[in-house]
């Protein structure tokens, strides 16, 4: 193995571990104002993922900083090709940000609806723009000979990307219900349930109508996501039987496997032309040298372990279940 395809696999398991991670985050943030009836209640929904949701995020700027230091033509191309779309998604990550800390600091209900309110947003809109942008990048883009991205905002607006948030945003919504039936207690942890029953089902048929739309719409579409569904399938019968935490093993995979579909529909490139195939970016011309790629390979080797040890950590410290009794922070 090469260390571009090397860092091609790092990039795309960063990526993963990042969906199922943050899914479950931004779900419980979709969930905020659906689930929860009172501030109580939503101090409860938002102390469940209060010790994670940061750490969760370093998971996507380690894959940011992977591609800008692996793959530097490819993370010149996508963010400028995807500079609006992405802006909009930071400005709503610094709200989300900025809520859980804020929320908190004055007792007065208007102030912190305005700041639940940007909690929801804050997790809707990256859980959307994060499925539309990679199923753009498999579906084809219009990449001229220079790498230079020659289409618009509304370009990334077609209807194959579209299924593709909606996609994401299912998953998402999905995992965060499964989190919440695993971490809340009494009247929540009821509600939780009845969500998470009634998503599971609506979940499996769009990513079953995203598998089935990528076979007619992309080239080299894997069956992966074939898997996925089956995966999502066992999701909805574990949901039923109250089997939480099997389900979100099943959901978790099903998140991972509709991802590697996604990136192994690019291998090797990493953004399809869709004005000229020979002008996709791949893993060797839009790479770093080799000199670079073996110091960073050093590098991760070392430094990844201990941050997958103390992120580790973190979930085992703060396992326990979010009851009424429990200190409420946010």
């Amino acid at each position: 193995m090469d260390l571009n395809v090397l860092w091609f696999i790092l990039v795309v398991v960063l990526f993963t571990g990042f969906f199922i991670l943050e899914g479950f985050d931004y779900g419980v943030g979709i969930l905020l104002p659906f689930i929860a009836k009172n501030d109580q209640d939503r101090r409860m929904v938002i102390n469940t993922i209060g010790p994670f949701w940061d750490g969760n995020e370093v998971w996507i700027l380690t894959a940011g900083g992977a591609i800008f230091a692996a793959f530097p033509n490819w993370y010149a191309t996508m963010f400028s090709g995807f500079y609006l779309a992405l802006v909009l998604m930071l400005f709503a990550l610094i709200a989300r940000g900025v809520a859980f800390e804020f929320r908190s600091k004055d007792a007065n209900p208007t102030w912190r609806s305005l700041w639940d309110g940007a909690i929801f947003v804050g997790s809707l809109v990256p859980s959307l723009v994060w499925g539309i942008a990679l199923t753009n990048l498999v579906r084809g883009l219009p990449i001229d000979a220079t790498m230079t991205y020659m289409g618009g905002f509304f370009t990334l607006l077609n209807p194959m990307a579209l299924l593709g948030g909606l996609t994401t945003l299912a998953l998402f919504i999905l995992q965060g219900a499964i989190f919440l039936s695993l971490k809340t207690t009494d009247d929540l942890l009821a509600r939780a349930i009845a969500i998470t029953k009634k998503v599971a089902p609506v979940t499996t048929g769009v990513v079953l109508l995203f598998t089935l739309a990528g076979y007619f719409m992309v080239d080299s579409f894997t069956p992966l996501g074939i898997l996925a569904v089956v995966l999502l399938a066992a999701t909805v019968w574990l949901t039923q039987q109250n089997r939480f935490g099997a389900a979100f093993i099943t959901n978790s995979l099903g998140i991972a496997l509709t991802n590697l579909t996604i990136f192994l529909s690019l291998f090797p490139r990493v953004m399809v032309s869709s004005l000229n195939p020979q002008w996709s970016l791949t893993i060797y011309s839009a790479s770093s040298s080799p000199y670079t790629l073996k110091i960073m390979t050093m590098v991760a080797f070392v430094f990844v372990p201990i941050v997958l040890m103390y992120q580790g950590w973190t979930y085992w410290v703060f396992r326990q279940r979010i009851s009424r009794e429990v200190h409420l922070e946010y």
